[in-house]
């Protein structure tokens, strides 16, 4: 087997172990504490970069700063998702209990969609050079709606999935249990966690689009934007309890992540061109960027506003 082919056994055997673990354990609704939170997302994080050091062991040192900068890429941009993660579950009033389950089967949806977008995605670059200029411009107005295009709001009656839910099944007005489906008089009913379910699905659906071509922009290896991309999306839920409660401190990390999209945006268009910025030079713009957001941040103080907390309530 070729050195490539033995880390993807390697990393398909180690998503089974970790995927059968994670959902052993959490097969039933309970309210994910800060230091589980901290312990998985330490594990998700060490396994990420446990990882990184078999690609530069078997695959070199090039391989192994493409997958930590794709990974810094995601996991960066994986935090904007957070702030509509709390907005969803604040609007439809899901405790913290049934939040974990929700984002669990969210982010098993997320593989499959993942998977779907980046081998399309780079397929359409290897056939159309110009791809590269539109997905260019596509982080390019990414950046500069999440810097100057005010806060998002969650509006489930716009959002086609949320409107087809409805007319296929009815629906309970509150969350009795832990289910997303039941039957009451012979007739299957849906919880408002389906719902919830269906926003979450969808927002990734919206967030792949933006950040997969940022990655594209750091290399075109399906092994390494498949997997970069995968393990920090496999450590979204342990993140989100660990700092769904004090987001609200960091107002200017939507700023750093607007920076981030507008530079690979730029890398992209100048790829295309027949520029090459170094992988190296790409990594530190980017530490660069989130190090400034987050200093920025508690220097000058929190958003003022009520914050949500993980739990749905204000």
């Amino acid at each position: 087997m070729s050195a490539q082919t033995i880390m993807w056994v390697a990393f398909g055997l180690l998503m089974v172990v970790i995927l059968a673990i994670d959902l052993g354990m959490n097969r039933k609704a309970h309210v994910v504490s800060f230091r589980q939170a901290l312990t998985w997302s330490m594990i998700w994080v060490s396994l990420a970069l446990a990882f990184n050091v078999g690609i530069y062991l078997f695959l070199g040192k090039i391989k192994a700063l493409e997958f930590f900068t794709g990974y810094v890429i995601e996991k960066s941009l994986s935090i904007d998702n957070l702030f509509v993660f709390i907005m969803i579950f604040s609007y439809f009033k899901i405790r913290g209990e049934h939040q974990a389950r929700i984002l669990k089967w969210g982010i098993i949806g997320a593989l499959v969609l993942r998977a779907l977008f980046i081998f399309t995605g780079i397929e359409l670059l290897m056939t159309f050079h110009w791809m590269f200029y539109l997905f260019g411009a596509l982080l390019l107005f990414t950046a500069w709606k999440i810097a100057f295009g005010g806060d998002e709001e969650v509006h489930p009656d716009k959002n086609l999935l949320v409107r087809l839910a409805r007319k296929l099944f009815p629906f309970t007005k509150r969350v009795r249990g832990d289910w997303f489906f039941t039957r009451r008089k012979k007739l299957l009913v849906a919880s408002p966690l389906f719902l919830a379910l269906v926003m979450v699905e969808s927002s990734d659906v919206l967030f792949a689009i933006d950040s997969i071509p940022a990655i594209f922009a750091v290399t075109l290896d399906p092994f390494i934007v498949f997997t970069s991309n995968i393990f920090a999306i496999m450590g979204l839920r342990a993140l989100y309890f660990l700092l769904a409660s004090v987001m609200c401190m960091f107002v200017f990390l939507k700023l750093g992540i607007s920076l981030i999209l507008a530079f690979v945006g730029g890398k992209m268009i100048a790829t295309a061109m027949g520029g090459h910025i170094p992988i190296q030079v790409s990594l530190l713009v980017i530490f660069t960027c989130l190090i400034l957001a987050v200093a920025a941040s508690l220097i000058f103080g929190r958003k003022p506003g009520v914050p949500v907390h993980a739990d749905g309530n204000k």
